[in-house]
């Protein structure tokens, strides 16, 4: 199965749609990627959706990825002793190390590392963002806080300090566990969550150790100021919006979107945007005006994939909200002024000849005889690189290893196949035009655009572009 659109689809599966016949479902609707969300779920649960995403691979008969999305660190108040209290502007209470139930006058915040980052003045946000707070005295060990907002405060409400980094790892113990775990079944990707600054994900890619691509999900102001650096580090990124729109005001959360695309696709690195897609599908079989709009926006940006959370995780309409994403991304990429949105940016060069070849290859391709493009890639970075130019043709990419291939899933415009490793150019041919007959990207006597390497099976190692033609019938040219 090959997509009608270039921007690919992340669901995330839960109760709603973690059962085989659903996965397989949503993959034939048009899932590119599976998030096994690790803040949700046991590990046999999320053992038993990868096992059913490998079935559904069989299935649809191209590669599915999956992505396991760490939770990261948890920074919550304590508990009252009632429960909750009632709070208006201008109350002031304390909150410190005691973990005695609190009250109106003070509660828990067992977070020494909070207490040291805060300063006089700083700004906290309690209960994703519902109620706001300002430091003003502090210690080591305590802070008194005067409420700006809010009317209530309940048990273990998440707190938020936005102009602060906080000195925690993004890994916390039960991630390292998470994480041991994904890598043992097999996951393609690893999201981590609460990236503050580049040495968190440094750290993530020494675990991992090359068994996985590794995402950062930017979700916090501090990881904006630094996202140049953990760039240097990431093999995806999310604009994980959900927690960034806390933190930041609400009129600052679509540029900084736009900035991270930017920034990402000028690396060619693959960009997700996440959280409340079509969150009203949840509970609607139909998506409000303004979410068609959101996900729109985000085909028009050039974004590589688009995630679905809670609509497919826990919501009562799994597959039609991956049907409705597709078919806006699809409408999207049909409109007549796309193409030059796309072609609007391009990346400079890093490597100057394999980037000025797959720049070649995408002005060659733009031929109206030009078929589709065959991109032969070992490790997945010839076909990243072609990618990021935002060909408008068809770019098939064969890899002899299905791991490219799952992890290519997530990569805009991509069709990742698997394909033997070519040992002369005479197979790089044969290959090509074959497999693009095959999956229905080439009919007779079109040309087809072939980019590969030598020596063969060599990462990184682009310097061959060639042009064949269809046969009237397959086999060896």
């Amino acid at each position: 199965m090959k997509r009608a659109r270039r921007a690919r689809i992340v669901a995330t599966l839960g109760p709603a749609s973690r059962a085989p016949g659903m996965v397989k479902a949503l993959a034939q609707a048009g899932v590119d990627v599976f998030r096994l969300n690790f803040s949700h779920g046991s590990h046999e649960d999320h053992a038993a959706a990868l096992k059913a995403v490998r079935g559904a691979e069989l299935a649809v008969q191209r590669p599915l990825g999956v992505l396991a999305d760490l939770q990261g660190p948890k920074l919550r108040l304590g508990r009252f002793a009632d429960g909750e209290i009632s709070i208006k502007p201008g109350h002031v209470m304390r909150f410190d190390l005691d973990p005695t139930p609190g009250d109106a006058t003070r509660v828990q915040m067992p977070h020494p590392e909070i207490f040291r980052a805060l300063r006089t003045g700083m700004a906290l946000l309690l209960d994703d963002g519902r109620v706001r707070l300002r430091v003003v005295d502090r210690a080591d060990d305590w802070a008194d806080v005067k409420v700006e907002s809010g009317q209530k405060l309940s048990d273990r409400k998440g707190v938020a300090v936005p102009d602060a980094v906080i000195p925690v790892s993004a890994l916390t113990p039960k991630d390292r566990e998470d994480l041991a775990f994904a890598l043992r079944i097999g996951v393609d990707w690893v999201a981590l969550s609460f990236v503050q600054k580049a040495e968190d994900m440094a750290e993530l890619k020494r675990l991992v150790g090359g068994k996985a691509a590794c995402l950062a999900k930017i979700e916090k102001p501090q990881a904006l100021l630094a996202l140049d650096s953990i760039l240097d580090y990431c093999d995806g990124v999310m604009v994980a919006r959900g927690d960034l729109g806390v933190e930041l005001e609400p009129e600052e959360v679509p540029v900084a979107q736009k900035q991270i695309i930017r920034a990402a696709r000028q690396r060619g690195v693959p960009v997700i945007v996440a959280t409340q897609m079509l969150e009203s599908m949840t509970s609607s079989p139909a998506p409000t005006r303004a979410e068609a709009s959101d996900v729109a926006n985000a085909a028009y940006e050039g974004a590589d994939a688009l995630m679905l959370s809670a609509e497919t995780a826990s919501g009562d309409y799994p597959l039609e909200s991956v049907g409705v994403m597709s078919r806006i991304i699809e409408r999207v990429e049909r409109d007549p002024m796309w193409p030059s949105l796309m072609d609007a940016e391009h990346a400079g060069m890093d490597d100057i000849d394999a980037d000025a070849l797959v720049a070649a290859a995408r002005k060659a391709g733009e031929a109206q005889s030009t078929a589709c493009v065959v991109v032969f890639t070992t490790l997945g970075g010839t076909a990243r690189r072609m990618a990021r130019e935002r060909p408008l043709q068809p770019v098939l990419a064969l890899t002899p290893k299905p791991e490219t291939a799952r992890r290519l899933a997530l990569v805009w415009g991509l069709e990742p196949r698997l394909g033997r490793e070519p040992t002369s150019l005479e197979e790089v041919t044969d290959d090509a035009v074959n497999a693009a007959m095959d999956h229905g990207l080439a009919q007779p006597g079109q040309r087809i655009l072939i980019l590969a390497g030598t020596p063969f099976g060599a990462p990184g190692a682009a310097n061959l572009l060639r042009l064949a033609h269809a046969p009237a019938k397959k086999g060896k040219r």
